[in-house]
């Protein structure tokens, strides 16, 4: 269905409310004005459901306020308006039911591998055989074996993220939030690190909300594309992926994701122009 100025695709539409994992109802965000500006409206009302085992990919032109929303989802930052609530409980500030990998390394340098993947379960008070084991699991599964008495600065990025992944999944969230974890990488090893977290997600069942500014990888990982608009960010369009798993990356030449690409493309460009529309105007106020 089309609503003014947006494309819905709402699958989950009956009964919603009891279906979703997580509810993003009202949420806006605007930042105080600095030394006597003007404030700044990050985010429009936005509202999203997201089901349990959902791998939602959200899409926007720089500086749209998508790390924001994820940011409020994750109990970082505060709504101006609205709420967040997951199964139910209104999210006010961070959590281990929220698992969060961030495109900058976040890892503790002074912590090898393993310890760095123990780091929220040493905390929580999980006995340390329950940590080893853990760890031993999730050191296969990320592909760090052999790496994991290393300490971050002897890792290459793609290995540094594999372990904040880790690290992340290791405390069992109830969805893992990620703010554009592969940006920083090379592309080959992008690529690896799709099909790897693809491959948690269809094992694990995770619930996933993925920030990214890249188009390939949005229609790549996800079951649902979000397109956010330039700021003021506001949900332009929710698209579906229906694509068969597992993925594997020559699905990225066929016609199909050919087509959804295409769609999203010109969905981002116009919101591109906008942003950088808005950039000018700024500058020349």
């Amino acid at each position: 269905m089309r609503e003014e100025g947006r494309t819905a695709v709402r699958p989950y539409a009956f009964g919603a409310r009891l279906m979703s994992k997580l509810v993003i109802e009202g949420v806006s965000r605007t930042f105080p004005g600095v030394q006597g500006g003007q404030p700044t409206r990050a985010l429009e009302p936005v509202d999203l459901r997201i089901a349990d085992n959902d791998f939602i990919t959200i899409l926007g032109p720089s500086g749209c306020g998508k790390s924001t929303l994820l940011r409020v989802v994750a109990g970082l930052d505060r709504p101006s308006t609205g709420k967040v609530l997951l199964d139910g409980q209104a999210v006010t500030r961070p959590g281990p039911d929220r698992g969060m990998v961030f495109q900058s390394y976040t890892l503790f340098p002074w912590l090898t591998v393993r310890e760095n993947i123990c780091f929220g379960l040493r905390e929580r008070g999980v006995p340390a055989a329950r940590q080893r084991e853990i760890s031993e699991g999730w050191i296969d599964k990320v592909g760090l074996r052999g790496f994991e008495n290393h300490y971050p600065k002897m890792l290459s990025g793609g290995m540094q993220q594999r372990t904040a992944l880790a690290r992340a999944l290791a405390n069992e969230p109830k969805i893992l939030l990620l703010d554009e974890p592969f940006g920083a990488l090379d592309n080959q090893t992008r690529a690896l690190m799709q099909e790897m977290l693809l491959a948690i997600w269809e094992a694990e069942k995770k619930t996933v909300l993925f920030v990214t500014h890249d188009i390939e990888e949005a229609i790549f990982m996800a079951n649902r594309v979000v397109v956010m608009s330039a700021r003021p960010g506001r949900i332009k369009a929710e698209l579906p992926v229906d694509l068969p798993h597992p993925r594997h990356y020559t699905m990225k030449t066929t016609p199909e994701f050919a087509a959804l690409k295409a769609r999203l493309t010109e969905e981002i460009r116009v919101e591109s122009i906008r942003a950088a529309e808005q950039m000018a105007a700024k500058s020349q106020a």
